[in-house]
């Protein structure tokens, strides 16, 4: 069982060998008892007919530290599987060359690898959520760092409250042209297009950084489908880039 614990979602992935058998996403909530994970697990893996005794490990990669305890309890006393958390002790392959190493967030790390086994590096990885994050790793596999960004839907929100008179609206529907004829459409154009331009700059101004060759641009996020049909520069749209490098590490740490 592969969880990617995020500060807005979490996503459950299960995994038998290779194929995804199951891949499951819920609210995150931070006080969550072990109690309620299990009620929740269970739920979810019977919805495919799947059991909770199934489940022989579990891997996690959180950025909501309180759930990390409740994570690893899970799977001691309800699955009785070893556990694997994702921190700056757990074989990654990649030489983290951030000044501080125990600051990044797992999942960006989590990215890198996944991008590095299954698209080859260099590479620059887009994660779209809660906060956008752009990375960067060079052919040698060195995780440089990127930068974040506020998230899409969290930039929408903070519009919407801090305004009187803009509604708010779904992004999931089609943009107009740029030039918009009424407000809700205008809104859309806005967050679409520039949320685009901006992810776009940042892509090329971390190529140009780079400086080498053949640069992989991969995106993921539960956000991104919304986004990425407008990017200029991305290459690669994977939604489960981080459930792969879950299971990359696994394989690495098992």
């Amino acid at each position: 069982m592969a969880v990617d614990v995020g500060n807005t979602q979490t996503v459950l992935g299960l995994f038998h060998g290779k194929e995804l058998r199951g891949q499951w996403r819920i609210a995150t909530e931070a006080h969550r008892t072990v109690d309620e994970l299990a009620v929740i697990f269970a739920g979810l893996l019977a919805l495919d007919g799947l059991r909770l005794d199934e489940v022989s490990a579990m891997i996690v990669s959180s950025v909501v530290p309180g759930l990390t305890r409740s994570y690893r309890n899970l799977a001691s006393e309800v699955f009785e599987a070893p556990y694997f958390g994702v921190t700056t002790e757990i074989k990654t392959g990649l030489d983290n060359r951030y000044d501080d190493p125990e600051s990044v967030g797992a999942d960006r790390i989590v990215n890198a690898v996944a991008a590095g086994r299954h698209y080859g590096f260099p590479a620059i990885i887009v994660d779209i959520g809660t906060a956008t994050t752009v990375e960067a790793v060079d052919g040698e596999g060195c995780y440089l760092g990127g930068a974040i960004l506020t998230g899409l839907y969290v930039s929408l929100e903070t519009l919407v409250s801090r305004t009187a008179k803009l509604p708010s609206v779904d992004l999931e529907e089609e943009p107009p042209r740029v030039i918009a004829t009424n407000t809700p459409d205008s809104i859309r154009s806005g967050f679409i297009y520039g949320y685009a331009g901006a992810v776009d700059a940042l892509i090329r101004r971390s190529r140009d950084e780079l400086g080498e060759d053949g640069v992989k641009v991969v995106a993921t996020g539960g956000p991104a489908g919304v986004i990425v049909p407008y990017c200029r520069e991305i290459q690669e749209f994977d939604p489960d880039l981080t459930l792969k490098g879950l299971l990359a590490l696994y394989e690495m740490n098992s």
